[in-house]
């Protein structure tokens, strides 16, 4: 049986804010970590490369799907315990208790400590989270319609695990309390006044 941790409150991702001193003068638009903003990208853009050239990589189909499993599985490791920990302040997990019952974890960075958040690396974290999982959803009715039933299983695991990823960072941005249903419902809500307020005064 699998439970959200409910806990409101921010926690450190580290157990000292070692860098609050030292980070709070730098400019929120520099690439404070560049090698994890390399590598947030590199493994998901090499797969899809991989899945688009693979025919003119290789005429072996295993080694193409070995290959682009590897960067799949490099690709969700390291945005799931690294680039999301460094580049905007927040990280997830799944751990077991001692009664065998599974909780998942969301964390955020302390309010205090967000300045450390380079907006540069934000939008490159955000952009490449959300882009390659539509990316492989596009794969998949592509890999249907064309009837290449072989790549099914590979697109597939590109949309599970990347959008394993999205799914566990989009819950720590927006709080592990905070229900998806509620949130489509206030936006929807709120369009439909702006539209009818914008009516009101065009009338």
């Amino acid at each position: 049986m699998m439970r959200l941790d409910d806990n409101d409150d921010d926690v450190s991702l580290f157990d000292a804010e070692e860098d609050t001193g030292r980070g709070g003068k730098s400019k929120k638009t520099k690439i404070k970590h560049p090698v994890a903003s390399f590598f947030h990208l590199f493994f998901r853009v090499s797969a899809i490369l991989v899945y688009l050239l693979c025919e003119l990589l290789s005429s072996s189909f295993i080694a193409c799907m070995v290959t682009i499993i590897l960067f799949l599985s490099a690709d969700f490791w390291t945005v799931k315990n690294i680039t999301g920990r460094l580049m905007v302040g927040l990280r997830w997990w799944n751990q077991v208790d001692k009664d065998g019952k599974s909780h998942w974890v969301f964390e955020s960075r302390k309010e205090n400590s967000k300045q450390l958040v380079s907006d540069s690396e934000t939008r490159v974290f955000w952009l490449g989270l959300v882009v390659c999982p539509v990316i492989w959803v596009f794969f998949v009715f592509s890999t249907l319609f064309s009837f290449k039933i072989k790549w099914l299983a590979v697109v597939i695991m590109g949309v599970v695990l990347q959008g394993a990823n999205l799914y566990g960072y989009v819950r720590c941005k927006v709080g592990s309390r905070t229900n998806f249903k509620d949130l489509a419902t206030n936006y929807f809500g709120r369009q439909i006044l702006k539209q009818a307020m914008t009516k009101q005064e065009e009338s």
